[in-house]
């Protein structure tokens, strides 16, 4: 017990010493966060008349040491001479200037004892212009450096070219072609897809079902770097073929079942005297005749006839490379449409039917779907087994 007491002092006190340490000045300094105790500094300064002199000597050390740490950084980088170090430079400015922008506010600054903070502030503006334009050109070049792979066919290259244009709006909303190369990079890391159909079973098709297939919702399977088309447009060069192949039309006979089957219930009736022993009536402690509700068994002969008729639609998806003319993968895919209609009568006591007789009591037959109607049906419900199928095999 003691032990355990002894723990949950400890942890406590270590909850307490790492909460005072987040919130004094002197210790993100002595770990190095640097941006951390000036922001805490700060927070303590602003909007004080009497500012407490150890905040006001922490934020001038804190700050010190992390403009110093970063220039040095900035130049050690810039030694290097890498182009794409600029974009590390330029986030070290950046951070500069913001550090400077959070101080400036407070100053002069001084302590209530009269001590006054000294900060030496870099000329920031012009090396934040400077970091931008160069990490800005990186980028451009190596976007161009990229495009031309990607017209050789390299769709990654494509891909990454675009991304680099991209990254220069951090920094600039305009520059110089860079807008044109963007769309031009765009356009050679697209993947293009067209779905096609073909018929291999030995069944006539509607004429509609087609269409019907082809009334897809396309968006969802589309992406930034893919663009799917159910008709073919002569000017593109598609990437992918999805073939749509269907290798089984199936119709089934109309057919109609019949069943007869009782329902029965035990229902209240009236009611009837109670009789004691000698077969007289029961008398109640107050002299009134004793009544029981009387009990009968009902019965209802149900007649019920089932229509039922399917159609069932199936193949496989193939995913065709055109660049290398192979067969890179197949799915397959199946619906069925269902055609069913109970109609029922019955002769007895309507008490007796249960709910789902009730249901169907008064249904008629109807005219059976034709063959046509029900495949339809069956190639609307395998629309979305399709799209599934696509999503998951297209990885592009």
């Amino acid at each position: 017990m003691k032990i355990t007491n002894l723990k949950s002092t400890l942890i406590v006190a270590l909850a307490i010493l790492f909460a005072g340490a987040c919130t004094n000045p002197e210790k993100l300094i002595e770990r190095g966060d640097f941006d951390q105790a000036i922001a805490l500094s700060a927070k303590k300064l602003s909007g004080k008349k009497k500012k407490k002199e150890k905040f006001v000597r922490a934020i001038e050390k804190a700050y010190e040491r992390a403009t110093s740490f970063d220039m040095r950084q900035a130049k050690a980088l810039e030694k290097e001479g890498r182009s794409e170090n600029w974009v590390k430079i330029n986030r070290i400015h950046n951070k500069i200037q913001r550090r400077q922008e959070l101080i400036e506010p407070l100053l002069p600054l001084y302590g209530k004892d009269g001590y006054k903070a000294n900060f030496k502030f870099v000329k920031i503006d012009g090396l934040v212009h400077q970091s931008k334009e160069k990490a800005a050109h990186f980028y451009y070049l190596e976007g161009k450096r990229l495009l031309a792979q990607a017209e050789l066919g390299d769709k990654e290259a494509a891909r990454e070219s675009y991304r680099n244009f991209e990254s220069i709006s951090l920094y600039y909303p305009r520059y110089r072609d860079e807008s044109g190369l963007m769309k031009k990079a765009h356009a050679l890391g697209t993947v293009y897809v067209l779905l096609k159909m073909k018929n291999n079973s030995n069944a006539i098709l509607p004429r509609d079902f087609e269409k019907e297939i082809k009334r897809l919702s396309i968006s969802d399977l589309e992406s930034l770097w893919r663009v799917v088309h159910l008709n073919p447009d002569k000017k593109i060069k598609y990437d992918y073929d999805v073939v749509m192949s269907f290798n089984l039309i199936d119709v089934s006979p109309e057919t109609i079942r019949e069943r007869e089957y009782v329902d029965e219930k035990t229902i209240e009736d009236g009611w009837e005297y109670v009789l004691d022993n000698n077969g007289n009536v029961l008398k109640d402690s107050l002299g009134n005749d004793v009544k029981e509700p009387k009990e009968i068994r009902i019965f209802a002969t149900v007649l019920e006839s089932l229509q039922t008729k399917s159609a069932v639609v199936s193949g496989e998806l193939k995913f065709y490379d055109n660049q290398s003319k192979t067969l890179i993968h197949r799915e397959p895919i199946t619906a069925e449409a269902i055609f069913e209609n109970y109609a029922s009568t019955f002769k007895g006591d309507k008490r007796a039917l249960s709910q789902d007789s009730k249901n169907r009591i008064g249904n008629s037959p109807i005219p059976f779907p034709t063959d046509e109607i029900l495949v339809l049906q069956a190639a609307d419900r395998l629309k979305p087994v399709i799209k599934s199928k696509i999503r998951n095999g297209l990885r592009n």
